[in-house]
């Protein structure tokens, strides 16, 4: 998808549900909004495609025909450069900004000191976004309009699932770029961190459906799953969430952000593996619903 700058983000992100839900998931795309705002592409120091480095391109296209199915989808609109919904709400680097940060800003976590934040201070290979300080009302705006919503929109999604059928999965949905692994055969990670944000059957059908089809998996190194695998991956609830990163050299030319021509290829696979995990779902549901009571 062509990136768009614009004065407004309207909608903020979009919830795509089926006509009749037949299984519990919700496959979240919370990195692939293509909607800049002016006045941000203004502000910032770095051009377009520089900006753009941070986006999960295409995820959201990976997976949205999980809807066909009758799984719920979820994506942001706004990009990830711009808002972090894989971040805690207030995960904020006061040396960015003009003003000061409300006493419960968490400015001392790792990725803010990597300047990854809810706000970022950098994209791509630590190049930094702004040249100025942004107002600290900007940046609580920002999470007041954008974060917040998302964010209750997904727990809401996520509770009614539970009640519809004991549990519910979020999946969440990422891609990494191809330079970032040692090692390049490196298809696909899955975070779960580290065992504790989801029942084992899930990432185990996934690895096991991926691997069935070729693609090499590993999990939890280098990405354990960040904010919302675990802040809503709670099995003894009936929560679980896993978080899967895609080699974006499978399915994009990452240079010019377009499909490439195993873009097909890699959806289908994807939603195979999705509708082998709401199969296994079915067999498996009575188990879940047990631990989580």
């Amino acid at each position: 998808m062509m990136a768009v700058i614009a004065d407004e983000i309207d909608p903020a992100f979009e919830i795509v549900q089926p006509a009749s839900l037949r299984a519990p998931f919700l496959f979240n795309s919370p990195h692939s909004g293509v909607v800049y705002p002016r006045d941000f592409v203004s502000q910032s120091r770095l051009e377009l495609p520089v900006l753009r480095r941070s986006e999960d391109s295409f995820v959201d296209e990976l997976f949205a025909q999980v809807t066909r199915f009758g799984m719920g989808f979820m994506r942001a609109h706004f990009p990830r450069c711009y808002l972090d919904v894989n971040r805690e709400p207030y995960e904020l680097d006061p040396r960015m900004f003009d003003g000061r940060l409300p006493a419960y800003a968490n400015t001392r976590s790792m990725r803010v000191a990597g300047g990854l934040g809810t706000i970022a201070r950098i994209v791509g290979e630590a190049q930094e976004i702004y040249g100025r300080r942004i107002p600290v009302d900007e940046a609580i705006a920002r999470i007041e309009s954008l974060y917040k919503p998302y964010h209750r929109s997904l727990r809401q999604l996520m509770v009614q699932m539970q009640r519809s059928f004991g549990v519910a999965v979020l999946v969440d949905c990422h891609s990494m770029p191809s330079g970032c692994q040692r090692d390049a055969r490196i298809d696909i990670v899955l975070g779960d961190r580290y065992g504790t944000s989801c029942a084992g059957i899930i990432p185990d059908t996934i690895e096991a459906e991926l691997r069935r089809r070729g693609y090499c998996v590993v999990r939890n190194k280098p990405y354990a799953g960040g904010f919302i695998t675990e802040h809503y991956g709670n099995p003894a609830s009936g929560m679980h969430a896993v978080q899967i990163e895609i080699n974006r050299a499978l399915y994009m030319r990452e240079a010019t952000y377009q499909p490439s021509e195993n873009f097909e290829i890699v959806q289908n696979d994807l939603l195979e593996v999705a509708l082998a995990l709401a199969e296994v779902s079915h067999l498996e549901l009575a188990p879940l619903r047990a631990a989580a009571e």
